[in-house]
Formats: C-alpha cells, structure tokens, sequence
C-alpha cells in the first residue's frame, strides 16, 4: 500500500514537473549585461536616481540594487544588475556586477 501511495506522488510531481516552463534566463534576453568598470569616479557621491541612471549608462546594467549598511542581500548573481554599496550617509562607498 505505501508503494502505490508512493508511485502516485511520484508520478503527479512528475506531471507538474513537465507542466512548468523553464525559468527566465535573466539579461539573455533583454540584452543588458553589467560590466566592470571604474566605480571610483562615483564613491562618495550620494545615493540618487539621477546617479542610479549615471551609474547604469556606465556598467550597461539593467538595474541598481542600493545596498545600505549592514544590510544582508542575496548572493545570487544577476549578469543585468549592478550592486552598489552605501555608507551611512547614503553615500557611494563601492559599485560591482551582480
């Protein structure tokens, strides 16, 4: 009796499984990928939307993830998303890819 219990969620995760689509390829698509460049020319300066969209015209990326301190954040690795870290007074203390 376990065995068929068994056999069937097998088999209806399976059914789910081919069901779902692929998850999204982040940036393949969308044709932003964040380069590495000089971040130094932006430290110190403050944290703004206007300085978000300096910062995307340089790095090619996407989006801004703002990064305050002491603030934990995912590790995953975004090729379209550029991560800028800020000091307490909302300042820019470094920038890099992901």
């Amino acid at each position: 009796m376990r065995n068929l219990a068994l056999a069937a969620t097998a088999g209806l995760l399976a059914a789910c499984a081919a069901a779902a689509p692929p998850p999204p390829v982040i940036g393949a698509e969308s044709g932003f990928v964040c380069r590495n460049f000089d971040s130094s020319a932006f430290a110190g300066r403050e944290a703004t939307s206007a300085l978000g969209s300096e910062l995307l015209r340089a790095s090619g990326a996407r989006r801004v993830r703002w990064v305050p301190p002491g603030v934990k954040v995912t590790m995953e690795y975004r090729i379209d998303r550029l991560t800028v870290h800020l000091d307490e007074r909302n300042r820019v203390v470094r920038a890099n890819c992901g």
